[in-house]
């Protein structure tokens, strides 16, 4: 039995980010999840035809000839009985014009010449001459064709079985793409067959037994894959190679298009291309703008190619995620993704992000700490959710809904203290104390947890419209069946159509009619100003009340719980606000606007919007007057050499100064140079 091929290179990783190599997981919105859905559906659909279908007879039509043989299983199973299909007669002018479909003990079996073995195995033949049968035959009327039948039979010479054994025939015992996939996971990390039947069960919530397929048919396809797997191996392993050296000349190519371009490799011992990145010179122009959050998504891996596939997005100040780079990884360990982020940050001409965010992983977390110390990393939460399930429901058993209720109120903690109290009552509440994914999460609590991460600024990254947008790119990539040849095609063909997609968001009109709305809305992108419009609305909903130390204590009109201290400084026009929204995302908050409202304040501090969010950033106004007219390479190393050292010096005060009396000299020592050879002709 050949291996069928995967509809596509790609899947998403399923391997656990505790450590453990036999730990696969099962996440929400999967393939594997959706096609276990859909099967579930189909055999809900199936189930109900079993209610309504009706004993076939002469004369009934049906559109093709595979919904009548849909129609006739359907009844044969409700019968007790399964079919197969038996002769067909074409002809050259309608083709097919006649179908028979029997009983499966329909006929006798023709007696086979035995092997020449000592003790040759004697199977009993199921085939018992049944008469049972349906015959369809095609007309054609007005140029339409439909399919009548001929002649029906339902009389049997055995006995038709009840449900629970009907199940069992081999004619309904189906393993679906969803399943297969999962059995070959599961068979790739070591479970023996009969522990994979368990995990099936338990994953499907049914009874020991009522798998639509029994043990033997997934001891038997294990081990049709496995021999198909050992006779293809030294083939996959030309084409991995052969293919990723194709992808790696395509951007020779492109590079000697492009001067803008870049990539990059490693080889291993044999001289065999290892790893590979590259970035475009747009994504480049467009982290200078943006670079401040970055997102490095490792969701998909290839099992043919044995590569993992990381993308690094921005986000863009209309809300749109931005392809920043590319890179594809033979393994998921920390030299590996150190090489990645090195290679990043050298195509970013040595910026550092800010943030960067990405998925729960050991090694990741290692390689960022390591490349880089003053970079913020932060964990996507909806990561983490879609773990939970398979990481705790087998566990928990009845108990998991009750953790998931004390997991949420963890997320609402108010402060670390309050986090660290609440997470040692709820490990010790439901015996987690020792449970590796526990620990993982525990190690992981200052990436994921909200009450560690408010202060990291993120933009609007974790919203899910961001993350839908992520998702959709990454669809548009891997989508359809593909090669490594074209993957570069493919990623530039979805940058592409991301750009020429106009932005989702026009300005809305006014809300409220507070002269901050107005003049927000003169300052910020619609995206930008949407969300700030949006506070501003809710921003009614809450008291004031003034202390008399100067700050503020803000909450809603009616849940008097989480309310946050406002401090307002009207000489330098400084706020700040408990909540620290607007360190978070670059909004201000509504606790913050509802003070300035009551301030009386008609306009936003300047210092509020940042230049990120801005209409026109004065990045793009001086780049793009800079760029007229100048041709030469070096001016544009200067300008990234120049943002470069701008965003190091702004980390900290010393770094400041110091580059601020540096450059002092520096611009006196360049005016004291003569111009020899002038750059700019008039």
């Amino acid at each position: 039995m050949a291996l069928k091929p995967l509809n596509n290179i790609w899947i998403r990783r399923q391997q656990c980010p505790c450590g453990d190599w036999k730990c696969y997981i099962r996440l929400e919105g999967d393939e594997s999840t959706c096609q276990v859905t859909k099967s579930e559906i189909e055999s809900t659909t199936t189930s109900s035809l079993y209610d309504t279908v009706f004993m076939p007879y002469v004369g009934q039509i049906f559109r093709t000839d595979d919904e009548a043989f849909e129609y006739y299983s359907t009844f044969a199973r409700k019968s007790g009985f399964s079919i197969r299909k038996a002769r067909s007669t074409e002809s050259q002018n309608l083709g097919v014009y006649r179908r028979d479909f029997v009983c499966y003990r329909s006929g006798f079996n023709q007696p086979r010449k035995k092997a020449n073995v000592e003790h040759p195995r004697e199977r009993k033949s199921v085939r018992c001459g049944c008469d049972a049968k349906l015959y369809l035959t095609k007309e054609v009327v007005d140029g339409v064709s439909h399919w009548y039948v001929s002649q029906f039979s339902n009389v049997h010479n055995h006995e038709l079985l009840e449900d629970d054994q009907v199940r069992l025939l081999p004619a309904y015992r189906k393993i679906q793409q969803g399943d297969q996939d999962r059995i070959l996971l599961l068979s790739k990390a070591g479970f023996p067959v009969n522990r994979i039947v368990k995990l099936l069960e338990l994953e499907k919530g049914v009874q020991a037994g009522q798998l639509p397929f029994i043990e033997k048919d997934v001891r038997n396809f294990v081990r049709a894959c496995k021999k198909s797997v050992q006779e293809n191996d030294a083939f996959l392993t030309e084409k991995r190679e052969s293919d990723t050296l194709e992808l790696l000349e395509s951007c020779k190519a492109l590079a000697e298009r492009d001067m803008d371009f870049a990539y990059d490799c490693t080889s291993d011992e044999n001289q065999k291309v290892e790893n590979l990145a590259w970035a475009y010179g747009d994504s480049v122009q467009a982290y200078s703008l943006f670079g401040d959050v970055v997102v490095f998504d490792t969701t998909y891996r290839s099992i043919p190619y044995g590569l993992l596939l990381g993308v690094f997005f921005g986000i863009d100040n209309n809300g749109k995620a931005m392809l920043l780079g590319c890179v594809l990884l033979q393994d998921e360990s920390c030299h590996s993704f150190t090489w990645a982020l090195q290679t990043f940050v050298r195509f970013m001409r040595g910026r550092h992000p800010q943030t960067i965010l990405s998925d729960i992983d050991t090694g990741l977390k290692e390689a960022i700490v390591r490349e880089m110390p003053n970079t913020n990393h932060v964990v996507f939460m909806w990561h983490i959710v879609s773990k939970l399930d398979s990481w705790f429901s087998q566990t928990l058993g009845s108990h998991y809904d009750e953790f998931r209720g004390g997991f949420d109120m963890l997320c609402r903690a108010g402060n670390v203290d309050e986090f660290e109290q609440q997470w040692n009552l709820l490990v010790t509440q439901f015996g987690l104390v020792p449970d590796r994914h526990a620990a993982l999460l525990y190690s992981c609590r200052a990436s994921w947890s909200p009450c560690y991460i408010r202060e990291h600024f993120v933009a609007q990254t974790m919203t899910p419209e961001f993350n839908q947008c992520i998702d959709s790119f990454l669809k548009r990539i891997v989508a359809g069946p593909t090669c490594m040849q074209l993957l570069l095609e493919e990623v530039s063909a979805a940058a592409s159509l991301a750009k020429q997609i106009p932005p989702r968001f026009t300005y809305p009109s006014l809300k409220t009619c507070m002269p901050m709305e107005d003049h927000a809305r003169g300052v910020l992108t619609p995206y930008a100003f949407s969300v700030l419009q949006n506070e501003m609305v809710l921003s009614v909903q809450y008291a004031v009340a003034e202390m008399a130390n100067g700050p503020y204590i803000v909450h809603h009109f009616k849940k008097m719980e989480g309310e946050c201290c406002v401090i307002w400084n009207p000489e330098n026009e400084e706020i700040q606000c408990s909540c620290k929204e607007f360190e978070h995302s670059g909004i201000l908050c509504r606790h913050t606007l509802r003070v300035l409202a009551v301030k009386n304040c008609f306009h936003i501090p300047d210092q509020y919007f940042l230049l990120r969010w801005r209409q026109e950033s004065p990045h793009v106004a001086a780049e793009n007057q800079n760029g007229q007219g100048i041709g030469d390479d070096s001016a544009q190393t200067f300008h990234s050499l120049t943002e470069t050292l701008l965003t190091e010096s702004m980390i900290s005060k010393d770094r400041l100064d110091y580059a601020n009396q540096e450059l002092s000299l520096l611009i006196d020592r360049v005016r004291n140079i003569a111009p020899a050879n002038c750059l700019y002709q008039p």
